[in-house]
């Protein structure tokens, strides 16, 4: 399991970039979650990220606290 990797703020695409760029992950023209599926796969994480029901086991993915919010906003967010 990959060691503990606390975040306490969203990353933005160029933190993403160089990340992903670490990983040997070519990020190319990848959305945003897209590009953070390809790192928890690179990981070792299932690609998860924005897809969670509000609960997450995975307590030490890098993407948790943003991924939960992404979520809570999708649920709030009023349907067109």
């Amino acid at each position: 399991m990959p060691a503990l990797q606390a975040r306490t703020k969203s990353m933005k695409m160029p933190e993403l970039r160089q990340k992903a760029k670490a990983l040997c992950i070519k990020p190319g023209k990848m959305k945003k979650a897209e590009l953070i599926h390809a790192i928890q796969v690179a990981e070792g994480y299932i690609p998860c990220f924005g897809r969670s029901n509000g609960q997450c086991l995975q307590t030490d993915c890098c993407f948790m606290e943003d991924c939960l919010k992404v979520r809570l906003g999708m649920l709030l967010s009023p349907s067109v």
